[in-house]
């Protein structure tokens, strides 16, 4: 018995060896619990210039809550903020990761030699004249297949990883993409509060005189009901501005992780001025297609289809194949004298494709190519089309907004001043000054809505070079949102 332990011992080990000695390096790559997450650092500080961070534990997971609560509590957001606070503290983006782990276990596996399939059986146990038994058979069986194939297996799974980490990175990109736009949402819905409040001032004022004229006889009942209307109207407005700001920053809040007492934050009461120079993108088609992650993620899917279409056709006809090596200890007695022999077996065990020839896995296999070489092609073509529609939007946005700001505002303001003073020397009756003022506000709601809609096209010339566009926070296309009247946020 101990010899043939030994015997099969030494099967088990050349099975192992045969498969062990080129992976012991490269184990270490994909066993370590960050593996691959370096990629997504690193793409994500390009594209963003703010961290992600993959929490592998209890403790690192306490650590980044009293951060995100340094960052959050009772202070006013910033929007580099509000992106850092979601890369931290989103449970979706850190499932993300989690599927990046998987990925990399998947090629750990991969590197492992497949075990041996060890077989021991005794015969003719209690037989007359013997002790115990008449034989023993042990077997060792190694698929030879799989160590054969064990090289392209690691190839194809590696493909898959690096995928698997542009797919984080996507993610993370999306992830930071949404959360800027709702930022920017939360902010213009209060910025567009406080011109509303301006404006219920003028109409509040408006309608005490009316009712006042109206009680003299000075003023129709036609004139009062015009004055109440828009007084009543401006009310509403500034409910419904006021729900969705509140929905907007509840979006933010949502996808920074927040809940609890972190909920406790504010944002600013204006966006940012509209930058003086805008960015010159002349190449704007070949910086998307250099960065854009989802493009390389095509790539490395069709890479990876003709290494599963390779793989399919080296095993077409052989696709199960097993070495089954071991001995046979027979003991037999005669004339009192137990003697024992000791036969060595091998046997060679695979499947004859009488009925299969591996014609239709072939076909499966090469049509899968061809899509993803048709995928791939599309994606370039419709990565070109969304960086120049994207930075088409960004510079007439700024355009548009920058015409509100320098052309009608002004011309506004200047309509409302000489009314005012035309009024002061009874020229203009007080009536014509309040058109004149609603009118300035609705340009100032117009003027709001543009600037928003600039810094939404910056968010997404963002995602058209670097990718992760999809699913964002979008507020109402009209204006917007609600304010306390306090300076220092909501």
């Amino acid at each position: 018995m101990r010899r043939i332990a030994r015997q099969m011992g030494a099967v088990s080990l050349l099975s192992l060896l045969a498969g062990a000695c080129a992976s012991t390096a490269q184990i270490s790559e994909y066993s370590e619990p960050g593996a691959g997450f370096s990629t997504v650092a690193e793409t994500t500080r390009k594209a963003t210039g703010r961290s992600s961070v993959w929490i592998q534990n209890q403790e690192h997971a306490e650590s980044l809550k009293k951060q995100v609560h340094g960052l959050v509590h009772k202070k006013t957001v910033s929007a580099d903020t509000a992106i850092q606070v979601a890369l931290l503290n989103n449970r979706g983006l850190q499932a993300a990761y989690a599927d990046l782990g998987m990925s990399a276990a998947d090629v750990w596996q991969q590197l492992l030699p497949e075990n041996p399939r060890v077989s021991i059986g005794t015969f003719g146990i209690g037989a007359p004249g013997l002790d115990a038994f008449r034989s023993i058979e042990g077997t060792v069986a190694a698929n030879i297949l799989s160590l054969a194939t064990r090289k392209d297996r690691v190839d194809l799974a590696d493909t898959r990883f690096r995928q698997a980490q542009l797919r984080a990175a996507e993610e993370t990109l999306r992830l930071a993409g949404a959360t800027r736009k709702a930022w920017i949402d939360a902010v213009s819905g209060f910025e567009a509060v406080q011109v509303l409040n301006q404006a219920q001032v003028a109409a509040d004022a408006a309608s005490e005189l009316a009712e006042k004229l109206g009680e003299t006889g000075a003023l129709p009942k036609a004139g009062q009901a015009r004055e109440h209307v828009f007084y009543a109207e401006l009310t509403g407005q500034k409910a419904e501005a006021r729900l969705a700001a509140r929905l907007a920053k509840e979006e933010l809040a949502r996808l920074m992780g927040l809940w609890g007492d972190e909920v406790d934050f504010f944002v600013p009461d204006q966006l940012p001025a509209l930058p003086g120079r805008l960015a010159v993108k002349d190449a704007v088609e070949a910086e998307a297609l250099k960065n854009r992650v989802d493009l390389q993620i095509a790539r490395l899917e069709l890479e990876a289809m003709s290494k599963s279409y390779r793989f399919t056709e080296a095993t077409r006809y052989v696709t199960d194949l097993e070495l089954i090596g071991g001995l046979e200890v027979e003991r037999e007695r005669d004339d009192g004298e137990t003697s024992t022999s000791t036969t060595p077996q091998f046997e060679l065990e695979f499947v004859i494709p009488v009925f299969d020839s591996g014609k239709a896995r072939l076909r499966k296999a090469e049509l899968a190519y061809m899509r993803a070489a048709n995928l791939l092609a599309e994606r370039a073509v419709n990565i070109r089309s969304e960086a120049r529609s994207a930075y088409t939007a960004y510079r007439s946005t700024h355009d548009i907004a920058r015409h509100y700001q320098t052309n009608v505002l002004p011309l506004r303001t200047r309509i409302e001043e000489e009314g005012l003073l035309t009024n002061n020397a009874m020229f203009t009756n007080t009536f014509e000054l309040l058109a004149d003022t609603r009118a300035k506000t609705n340009a100032m709601l117009l003027a709001g809505r543009a600037k928003r809609d600039f810094w939404l096209a910056d968010a997404d010339l963002s995602g058209a070079i670097f990718g992760g566009r999809g699913a964002a926070g979008g507020g109402d296309s009209e204006a917007i949102a609600v304010a306390d009247s306090s300076g220092g946020g909501h």
